[in-house]
């Protein structure tokens, strides 16, 4: 009998394993097109760089801290949560329509075949392109640089402090928060985004994304 759970639980870690190497290989093939997406993002003026250096520095610290660092995975870093910049985009380009539980595994997979095959500034030009960002003036908003257009009408380089925050504090929970209205929960979170960036204050551990830390 120990045998054969044995056996059976051998096939499951094999099946998890398969499963996030296709994820891996899925992200390997087609990295060429991806490459050449965000290259043109990039050219047209909507890469990471655009944000500006201290706006691209902000994002990151509340996005994905170890974001230049890691490879695709992050279980250490302070605020770093269970979903990394490259996990999150895999959702998107890697899945018709993602599903927790297993998906995590093709997902994990999918996005360290990311971080292999593209440069750093790629995948961020590709995330926020692709990014969802809420309710706006015409429907629901997809992509940061359309956001910060439609919400504030300028380029977020362009953006006050604060309506900065306002969209870098929409991004943990794009259908809960309204961009277009006085949210108190969105300017909480928008206040603790403040004091990270100024460094008032820190994750209090790997979990915290909502920065309890900051509160």
């Amino acid at each position: 009998m120990f045998g054969i759970a044995l056996c059976l639980l051998v096939l499951v870690f094999a099946g998890l394993f398969g499963y996030g190497a296709l994820g891996y290989w899925d992200a390997v093939r087609q990295a060429d097109t991806y490459a050449a997406r965000a290259d043109a993002l990039i050219a047209d003026g909507r890469g990471p760089d655009d944000l500006g250096i201290e706006r691209l520095r902000q994002l990151i610290l509340v996005q994905d801290p170890g974001f230049l660092d890691h490879a695709g995975v992050d279980l250490s870093t302070a605020g770093a949560g269970l979903t990394t910049i490259s996990q999150s985009l895999s959702k998107r380009l890697g899945f018709e329509e993602f599903r927790p539980g297993v998906g995590k595994i093709r997902q994990t997979g999918f996005a360290m075949g990311l971080e292999h095959q593209l440069a750093k500034d790629q995948i961020l030009a590709l995330w926020l392109d692709t990014v969802e960002m809420g309710r706006g003036p015409e429907g629901w908003m997809t992509g940061f640089f359309e956001a910060s257009d439609s919400i504030y009408g300028r380029a977020p380089a362009k953006l006050a402090d604060q309506e900065y925050y306002r969209l870098l504090a929409v991004l943990i929970a794009p259908g809960q928060f309204r961009l277009l209205e006085e949210d108190v929960e969105l300017n909480d979170r928008a206040s603790r985004i403040a004091k990270l960036a100024s460094g008032d204050c820190s994750p209090e551990s790997q979990s915290d994304v909502w920065l309890d830390g900051c509160a």
